[in-house]
This record gives C-alpha cells, structure tokens and sequence, in this order.
C-alpha cells in the first residue's frame, strides 16, 4: 500500500469524525439559541463542519489518486 493511500485513508477518517462532531454539535441546546439569535452557528461548528469536510475531500482525492499509479 501506497504513502498517498494511507494518507488519504487517514485524512478520510480524520474528516469523518470531526463531521461527525459538527452534526453533533448543531444539535446542542446552546447552538440552537447561538443560530436563533445570530443565524449561524458558533465558530467552533463551523471549524468542525470545514475541516471535516475539507479532509474528507482531500482523503478522497488522494486516494483516487493513489489508485491510479
């Protein structure tokens, strides 16, 4: 197995998580009231949602890429 493909496969699951702990964390009491009074959510979530989604897409990319050589 490739460098790139353990990479990918570790950003990929990296990403996953900090997803997961960004659906998580839009579900809290405190974050309901934080998008009802502002209309977004709190800065943290949205690190999390970012950077979940951006390692997830670069794990992606990386392990179709490394698929390929």
């Amino acid at each position: 197995m490739g460098d790139k493909r353990i990479i990918g496969i570790v950003l990929l699951v990296v990403g996953a998580v900090l997803l997961y702990f960004g659906y998580q964390a839009t579900g809290a009491p405190l974050e309901h009231a934080t998008k009802t009074l502002t209309g977004d959510y709190s800065n943290r979530t949205m690190v999390y949602l970012i950077c979940g989604a951006a390692a997830a897409i670069g794990g992606v990319a990386l392990l179709v890429v490394g698929s390929r050589r």
